[in-house]
């Protein structure tokens, strides 16, 4: 199991795939979303939109994850997850950000990738406190990593605070 912190804009990573931590609406937005579909290209909006929605406005629900072409970006994939807002913690925030975890590895398999890129799901305007969820990842995660073949996943953060934040986390699990 290999996973790697660092920081970096995950919209230059040349991997099998990058994970953008969307809304539930796939149509882009502010944070990593916007600049994933910034950096992908219009075709990477058109393909969000022929996504299949699950209910009015909704062609990814909270927890789960859809794959993408990368189009315009040196990764192959993007896989969009949607994480919870949080809410205190007592809304089943921890066990939804845990799945997008756990389905966005599940989707990169399923799809035979060996390389994905996290950004830190639901930590910016959806305000996951950042230690929270760093413990949430690292154990999806591991949990995740456990189960099937080798994976070469990488924690990306723009600001050197969150990484190092998610970095005493990892270390201290």
């Amino acid at each position: 199991m290999s996973i790697t912190l660092l920081t970096a804009d995950i919209t230059r990573l040349a991997l099998d795939a990058i994970v953008n931590a969307a809304n539930r609406a796939l149509l882009g937005g502010g944070g990593v979303d916007g600049a994933i579909h910034r950096a992908a290209g219009p075709r990477l909006l058109e393909a969000c939109r022929a996504l299949p929605e699950q209910a009015p406005g909704v062609r990814c629900p909270t927890g789960e994850a859809r794959i993408t072409p990368g189009f315009d970006l040196p990764a192959a994939h993007v896989i969009h997850t949607v994480g919870p807002v949080w809410r205190g913690g007592s809304h089943e925030e921890p066990a939804l950000l845990g799945a997008c975890y756990r389905h966005a590895v599940q989707l990169a398999r399923e799809h035979g990738l060996g390389s994905i890129a996290f950004p830190a799901i639901s930590c910016g305007a959806y305000g996951y406190p950042p230690e929270l969820a760093a413990a949430v990842a690292c154990a999806s995660l591991r949990k995740a990593l456990a189960q099937g073949r080798e994976m070469d996943v990488r924690l990306c953060f723009v600001v050197p605070a969150m990484t190092a934040i998610w970095q005493r986390v990892f270390s201290a699990a």
